[in-house]
């Protein structure tokens, strides 16, 4: 098949199938730090009421290619229900590593560090310019890391309209848990949303305490049960990934975030 015929079925597939241009999603890279750039995927659903930055766990290595393909984490929590943010009305902007993060260990070792909140202060302008909504910061898993400390870095100018942490991490030997950032230096809405039943050793239930109490005024949690649980506790397809509960997830950020950011 040749490449006409090729982009013509794509079109009539997309058309059929009402997805929109802005839906399948735009690849945007933007200047950070002096020759360096973050690839981010905008989606945009038809009438959008917010904008959120998601922010995956692992080592954060998207591998996203200029075609909009993940190379990895497709599988993340929060890679995987995209279409199910769109279908909220939330525009949503899937970051990828830095340009000079592009190998091994990607994220790792860089989440708290000064130029990750650079380059993360650039996106959010961006996101905030090209969307004009608010913005919100999403994290999970090793992702809360981010969010947390670039929500803490920037809480006087640059910073998000609110913050989502999902299956924080609690405790870490390697590097700085969530409660042990200053939280209570925040004067934006928190949600905090976890698995009862969330089998990673560094987010375990019982350790949520520690980061409630860290957490100013105002704060909201939701907590959830069953679903699936596959494979290694601290990965996607878990009670950690928030396995076969993920619309109900969504759905139930995207009602606090409108109550939160459009009130």
């Amino acid at each position: 098949m040749g490449t006409y015929w090729r982009v013509a079925v794509a079109v009539v597939a997309s058309l059929l199938s009402g997805v929109t241009q802005a839906e399948v999603g735009t690849v945007v890279d933007v200047p950070t730090r002096p020759g360096v750039t973050v690839r981010y995927l905008w989606q945009v659903p038809a009438q959008p009421r917010a904008s959120v930055i998601l922010l995956v766990g692992g080592n954060g290595g998207l591998h996203l290619g200029a075609d909009g393909s993940l190379g990895g984490m497709g599988g993340n929590f929060l890679s995987r229900t995209r279409a199910q943010f769109l279908q909220q009305g939330l525009a949503v902007a899937l970051m990828d590593a830095p340009s000079d993060r592009q190998v091994p260990p990607f994220l790792s070792g860089f989440r708290q560090t000064p130029e990750h909140v650079a380059d993360l202060k650039a996106l959010i302008a961006d996101v905030r310019q090209r969307g004009q909504l608010p913005v919100a910061l999403v994290g999970t898993s090793r992702g809360t890391q981010s969010a947390a400390a670039v929500a803490i870095a920037l809480a006087e100018s640059g910073g998000p309209d609110a913050l989502v942490l999902t299956s924080t991490i609690l405790t870490d030997p390697q590097s700085k848990a969530v409660p042990k950032m200053a939280l209570d230096t925040l004067r934006i809405p928190v949600l905090v949303m976890h698995h009862q039943q969330d089998g990673c050793k560094l987010c375990s239930p019982a350790d949520l305490p520690t980061l409630l109490g860290k957490l100013p005024a105002g704060y909201q949690v939701r907590m959830y049960e069953g679903g699936g649980n596959v494979g290694d506790p601290c990965e996607a397809m878990a009670y950690h990934g928030f396995n076969g509960l993920e619309r109900r997830v969504v759905q139930d950020l995207s009602v606090w975030l409108m109550d939160s950011v459009l009130r």
